[in-house]
């Protein structure tokens, strides 16, 4: 008898487990939820998930018709709601077999911020972080934070070996209680947005201090280029040996800790963990783990800070941030998504090489633009704690691509070509507007070589809208550089108070080519 009664639980618990099945609720991703921020003007894509297919109802508040789709056999659906100009609060109610409804809604600006750890640095002090200090002007910044239509959606850290299908996060309208765990560069850069535009903002952060390119692209991009190969075959070798590698790491590092106790200004840099299968630092699983699940959530653009994590193969980034850029846009179906990224700051650990490579993508890749912030680096700390300097010039960018603004000086000089006059090289610029300007004295950090490619010391002065540079020491000059140095601190920039890039004008092997 006992076993009858067993049996029948059995079989009316697997009946309710199968009923349950039949009848799942639609479920949406954790983007899609109260408080969003939807792109305006644009067919935005909302998309979730249901039994295979169910029909699904999206209704809008700002639209008369609703939009119909049935999931596939995998249980996906996707629509795409037309939006109209910015505005709200609106609502969407999502209708299957069981009824979702969203609200607060707006309808604006969506802008993706990734990068590693200067994108990710947040407004005020993060206590015990050690690196995330705050903003220099925090005790001012906060209290003024009332922007309520300025909205973040923060994308919790995490590795995927695959591409993963949700990210965990909430949206969170900007006031002085919330805005201290904002990106500063992506408030900044929002705050001044909305100020020009009066535009609702939404900002999706996904950002991870510490991580190179390579761990924000598709794994298939890096499998496919020969040049960016041998990122998979290092990280696939050093698997094998990370038990021993880890035991030299905390040998290394205890040695470390030990000398910068007794040095706390020491040169020495910290050793490099290990990257193991669950690192940060692991190609591919930062894009499969925080950025694909964020797809195809429509955009405006995307803002970039990142690169201090690839020095090290700076001249190997010529080709690696490029195609990441490429590939992101594939994802989104957006081929001319803008992407507008900060050249890194001056630090000791900086190279120039970097620098160039982050300019030879601005230049060659189209929506592309780049705020030069050689002015506001720290030799000491990697974290600039200007942010603000760097969301403004993130947003002039903008500002005069996106969204119009007349007469806006929007970059510093960058060097166009170069002409030898008799022993002396007269170098032209691009983005000159109002005139060139040396601040606080001659201009300096300029460097000539003739053909021994041996680089001295120049002078250099403004001759209207070119430089002419020189050195008795060159009497057959070939080539120029300019703040091409771990730490610049040049003084060149135009009437717009704008600084120069660093560059230079020869395309002799430098450190990193061929460092793969």
């Amino acid at each position: 008898m006992k076993q009858m009664t067993s049996l029948r639980i059995l079989l009316t618990a697997s009946i309710l487990a199968s009923t349950t099945a039949a009848f799942a609720n639609v479920t949406l991703p954790a983007l899609i939820t109260d408080n969003m921020v939807l792109q305006q003007k644009a067919n935005a894509a909302l998309w979730g998930w249901a039994d295979p297919g169910e029909a699904i109802t999206v209704s809008a508040s700002w639209a008369k018709t609703p939009v119909k789709a049935v999931a596939d056999a995998q249980g996906n659906w996707l629509v795409r709601v037309p939006t109209t100009k910015a505005g709200g609060p609106y609502t969407l109610t999502i209708q299957g077999k069981n009824t979702l409804k969203i609200n607060n809604i707006l309808l604006g600006e969506v802008w993706l911020c990734s990068g590693q750890s200067n994108m990710a640095f947040p407004v005020t002090k993060r206590p015990n972080s050690g690196s995330y200090t705050g903003v220099i002007n925090a005790e001012e910044v906060i209290p003024k934070a009332n922007y309520p239509t300025i909205r973040m959606f923060t994308v919790q850290t995490k590795t995927g070996d695959t591409p993963q299908r949700d990210v965990q996060g909430n949206w969170v309208a900007c006031s002085p209680q919330t805005v201290g765990d904002f990106s500063a560069v992506a408030y900044f850069f929002a705050k001044e947005v909305q100020e020009k535009t009066h535009f609702p903002i939404g900002l999706i952060n996904s950002s991870w201090g510490g991580t190179p390119a390579e761990s924000w692209t598709r794994k298939e991009v890096l499998e496919k280029d020969p040049d960016l190969q041998p990122i998979l075959a290092r990280y696939e070798r050093g698997l094998t040996t990370i038990e021993q590698d880890r035991e030299t790491y905390k040998a290394q590092l205890a040695a470390y800790q030990q000398e910068k106790a007794a040095n706390p200004n020491t040169p020495r840099m910290p050793p490099r963990e290990p990257v193991g299968p669950t690192s940060n630092k692991s190609p591919y699983k930062l894009y499969n783990a925080m950025i694909h699940p964020l797809v195809p959530y429509t955009l405006k653009g995307v803002i970039w800070y990142q690169g201090e994590s690839n020095v090290d193969r700076a001249y190997q980034y010529r080709k690696l941030f490029p195609a990441m850029i490429a590939s992101w846009r594939a994802d989104w179906k957006q081929p001319d998504l803008p992407f507008y990224f900060v050249q890194i700051a001056p630090h000791r650990t900086g190279n120039p090489e970097l620098r160039e490579a982050q300019l030879l993508t601005m230049q060659t890749v189209p929506r592309t633009g780049m705020a030069v912030i050689t002015d506001w680096g720290d030799s000491l700390d990697i974290h600039p704690r200007n942010k603000e300097v760097v969301g403004h010039r993130l947003a002039l960018w903008a500002l005069a691509k996106e969204y119009g603004a007349k007469n806006l000086v929007y970059s510093g000089p960058i060097y166009h070509d170069m002409k030898v006059e008799n022993g002396k090289v007269r170098l032209n610029f691009e983005y000159v507007d109002g005139g060139l300007v040396a601040q606080g004295g001659p201009l300096r950090q300029f460097a000539i070589a003739g053909p021994d490619s041996v680089f001295v010391p120049a002078l250099a002065k403004i001759e209207g809208k070119s430089v002419v540079v020189w050195s008795d020491q060159v009497k057959q000059p070939v080539a120029v550089r300019f703040a091409w140095r771990e730490v610049p601190k040049p003084n060149f920039f135009n009437a717009a108070g704008l600084p120069a890039t660093p560059f230079r004008t020869d395309k002799w092997r430098t450190s990193t080519q061929g460092k793969l």
